[in-house]
């Protein structure tokens, strides 16, 4: 699969080709939705918790008679039914990660270029790097783009500084690349680099 590449002036400088196993595969939304499942199920911090009736505080001492009070056999002010007692089956602390499989984790990637390629939302430009960190520098160049993920090899201080104060624009290293930044996106920037990076990541 063959791509334009873009210099500074958003003019066409070259062509890049990359192998059509990770820039053009079948497009599976099935395995997209697994992994972006996965991925914001490893996100969440399952610090969420209720007391139960050993946890809050309160004495076990009998508070009624076990006979003729007519009602019913009560034996600790700490259980559920009564105001601050203990939760029944509330939450607890823990870990909401699973396992998903290394090559269904890979075949999203790759399922996500492609999608991004196919729709004509990839941009291959040869480099992000950018001289000043002006927001208006930035703009001039991308300002057509109202919601983009920028991909390059490593993280530069000036492009990051003025993509900032962009709203709905973010920035990744290649090797943070993933499916649910890359699909929450509507377009995708990759430079050249990055670009062979995730090929031979991927092949």
């Amino acid at each position: 699969m063959k791509f334009q590449v873009l210099d500074h002036e958003n003019n066409v400088s070259g062509e890049l080709e990359c192998s059509d196993a990770v820039f053009n595969v079948d497009i599976r939304p099935d395995i997209v939705s697994r992994v972006v499942l996965w991925q914001l199920a490893k996100r969440r911090s399952g610090n969420h918790s209720v007391k139960g009736k050993s946890d809050v505080h309160g004495t076990t001492r009998k508070f009624v008679r076990q006979k003729g009070s007519g009602g019913a056999r009560h034996g600790s002010k700490k259980a559920a039914q009564f105001r601050g007692g203990g939760i029944v089956f509330g939450p607890v602390v823990r870990d909401h990660s699973y396992d998903l499989p290394k090559k269904i984790r890979k075949l999203g990637l790759k399922v996500a270029l492609s999608d991004k390629a196919k729709t004509g939302s990839l941009v291959v430009v040869d480099s992000l790097n950018q001289e000043s960190c002006k927001t208006k520098d930035f703009l001039k160049r991308f300002g057509n783009m109202k919601s983009a993920l920028f991909i390059d090899v490593d993280k530069n201080e000036n492009f990051c500084r003025a993509l900032s104060n962009v709203e709905k624009c973010d920035f990744l290293p290649q090797i943070g690349a993933n499916v649910y930044d890359i699909v929450r996106k509507e377009k995708l920037v990759i430079s050249t680099g990055a670009m062979k990076m995730l090929e031979s990541r991927l092949s």
